[in-house]
């Protein structure tokens, strides 16, 4: 098997890559990597100590991409079907810009306000902070939400007809924010309610969850 993903399955960035790769049908291997500190081998192929890296050996064995953005883009011009980028030129602007949306900002707020006080504290055998959890769901989640249930409205997609890039990464980040415990209320975003349910009920997903899950188990959570 040529392609390689080094990461952790409970990293965003990594699921992200995940979900591309499975969507475009291209076998892989996970390779469990602690950045906590990142060994040395690793930051020779990552410079900025970041997940996930890919390494595509049909290329040759220094053949390595950090950057879950970067490596998508390639793996779409690796496997051009099925297409996750838009061929018309606004829509992939619009996918890039919904890509970097959640990657970012989004990215930063549910990982640091809510996995990390909920799941990473208990990883570390520490209490879960929920009071620092529920501040940031109420506080600072809803202009997420609000923004995202307009653009989606009555759409399966966020951009065009089909899924692209730009569904993968917003629907990878709402899956840590469920690791941690927390959903958009139904009532107030039932756009976004349903169309996070369908995203995480494909195959891709649903694969990535279920491992992810029991991962969790294992270290009693």
């Amino acid at each position: 098997m040529s392609l390689t993903v080094y990461g952790s399955p409970l990293s965003p960035f990594v699921r992200k890559v995940r979900v591309t790769l499975m969507e475009k049908g291209l076998e892989y291997t996970l390779k469990n990597v602690n950045i906590f500190p990142a060994p040395d081998w690793f930051e020779e192929i990552s410079p900025l100590k970041r997940i996930p890296v890919l390494r595509d050996e049909e290329v040759g064995k220094e053949a390595t991409l950090p950057d879950s953005s970067v490596i998508c883009a390639y793996l779409e011009r690796k496997k051009p079907d099925p297409a996750l980028y838009p061929k018309e030129s606004f829509a992939y602007g619009r996918a890039l810009w919904f890509e970097e949306y959640a990657d970012s900002e989004m990215a930063n707020t549910i990982g640091m306000g809510t996995f990390r006080p909920m799941i990473v504290n208990r990883l570390m055998g520490k209490e879960p902070d929920t009071e620092t959890a529920e501040k940031i769901m109420n506080e600072k989640m809803p202009r997420f939400f609000n923004y995202l249930e307009k653009e989606i409205g009555s759409r399966d997609f966020i951009v065009g007809d089909s899924l692209t890039v730009a569904d993968i990464a917003i629907a990878t980040q709402f899956g840590n924010l469920g690791l941690a415990g927390f959903a958009p209320d139904a009532t107030a975003y039932p756009n976004l309610t349903r169309y996070v349910k369908s995203m995480h009920s494909r195959p891709s997903f649903e694969a990535c969850f279920a491992e992810e899950r029991e991962m969790l188990k294992s270290f009693g959570l």
